[in-house]
């Protein structure tokens, strides 16, 4: 089943886009898009950059700082709960052994 998508209205930095989502997925949508502006009105606020393109490339690349880091958080994560993993089962089997 196909999902029907409808368009959502966003307000960023005044301005509003309509988006094309399914309803399933809307309030995300919405929630994002807040960020967005909220993130965009930070750096329009500093005076340092001023052009809404400016901005939003500034914006677009905090915005995937911010994911990259979280992305090698996750592994670092992935990485030490495998080692963990590892020792564990290795206790375990020298406790069968035993």
């Amino acid at each position: 089943m196909t999902k029907r998508l409808q368009p959502v209205a966003v307000q960023i930095l005044g301005k509003e886009y309509k988006i094309a989502c399914s309803d399933d997925e809307k309030e995300g949508l919405l929630d994002l898009a807040q960020d967005l502006d909220q993130q965009m009105r930070q750096i329009r606020d500093t005076g340092k950059v001023t052009s809404p393109d400016r901005i939003a490339v500034m914006a677009a690349l905090n915005l995937t700082h911010e994911l990259r880091q979280t992305q090698g958080q996750e592994h670092n994560l992935n990485q030490s709960f495998a080692e963990s993993l590892n020792r564990l089962k290795d206790k375990i089997e020298i406790a069968l052994e035993n």
